[in-house]
């Protein structure tokens, strides 16, 4: 049976939602975030040295870090190939692509995004607090959010050229791109951008998904 350590609002929702889409069975270790500092559990060290998640057991094999773990899956039980496009196709090499680029560029902003908003609130001291807050302002202002604009805007453009990340087919890339997506939805907004609240909104509706929810949880931030 395979396990997934499976932490709250965190990255691990997209190997539940893959799981799903492979119709596999699978059991849900679940951990919840310290309430004050919005950390994972020391519990989570005993899985992995980093006491990071998703950590996903598969008898023998443990596999940590979400691009390695829909990789793990997609080569062991995606006989039919059916979510991940032709090697050697166009299609392959954007798949890749996105498959890299969601932890790689996306996610360093977001999360510098969040670590800076943490600065104006507990366990910062309540002192320093607003300083904190004026800091986190100003390199948001300056910084995050003129960079995130151009992340957000290439987005779009990709979904404007076809319907899914790596072209019209629906595929695992799609299933890495869905946490950053989600994350700036819940943190900042997509903006008046059409095509990324389409794209959210056919991730929404795949049944797979809805499972992967009614089981982890819904990503909320």
């Amino acid at each position: 049976m395979i396990g997934v350590h499976h932490l709250e609002n965190s990255r691990s929702q997209r190997v539940l939602w893959l799981l799903e889409e492979l119709e596999l069975d699978y059991e849900i270790v679940g951990y919840r975030r310290d309430p004050q500092t919005m950390l994972a559990p020391d519990s989570l060290k005993q899985v992995h040295p980093l006491g990071k998640s998703p950590v996903l057991v598969d008898d023998e094999v443990s596999v940590a870090e979400s691009g390695a773990i829909i990789d793990y899956l997609i080569e062991t039980y995606d006989h039919q190939r059916r979510l991940v496009p032709p090697a050697g196709s166009a299609e392959h090499r954007h798949y890749r692509y996105w498959l890299h680029y969601a932890e790689g560029s996306a996610m360093p902003l977001l999360v510098m995004s969040l670590v800076f908003t943490r600065l104006g609130k507990p366990p910062v001291p309540a002192l320093m607090r607003p300083f904190g807050r004026a800091l986190a302002n100003g390199v948001k202002a300056k910084y995050l959010e003129p960079q995130m604009r151009r992340h957000l805007d290439f987005w779009e453009s990709q979904l404007a050229a076809s319907r899914w990340f790596a072209g019209e087919q629906f595929s695992a890339a799609d299933i890495q791109m869905s946490f950053p997506l989600l994350a700036r939805e819940a943190r900042g907004g997509l903006g008046e951008r059409p095509n990324l609240l389409a794209c959210l909104a056919r991730m929404r509706e795949r049944p797979a998904y809805q499972r992967a929810i009614e089981k982890g949880g819904e990503f909320s931030m």
